[in-house]
């Protein structure tokens, strides 16, 4: 089975989201994941990201300590890849390993 660059899946993420009619034109709260075994690692990762812009949680789930870092920005393949490429800086020395992304899209309802 091949295995599928971080980018190839970005791009096909972002892909489907403009066939749903995401609103690129504006900032959205994106999610990005990591998992690590020790909760205090968690917990050291997590206190790296202040800001207005920024928010981090952590919380025990199956297969270890989840980190939950959302920012707020324009989905955009460039953007998603650096904030990875910075948060695999930052986790990877304390053990912990990048678990994807997501964006919340809205539905917008049409009435006839």
């Amino acid at each position: 089975m091949a295995t599928i660059a971080p980018d190839d899946i970005s791009s096909t993420v972002l892909r489907r989201m403009k066939e749903g009619g995401f609103d690129f034109a504006r900032v959205h709260p994106i999610e990005f994941y990591a998992i690590f075994t020790d909760e205090e690692k968690a917990r050291q990762a997590a206190r790296s990201f202040r800001g207005e812009s920024l928010n981090a949680q952590v919380s025990q789930r199956e297969g270890g300590w989840h980190l939950q870092v959302s920012k707020v920005m324009y989905a955009t393949h460039a953007g998603i890849d650096d904030f990875e490429h910075d948060l695999q800086e930052l986790v990877a020395p304390l053990g912990g390993v990048l678990d994807g992304w997501g964006v919340t899209q809205e539905v917008v309802e049409t009435r006839p």
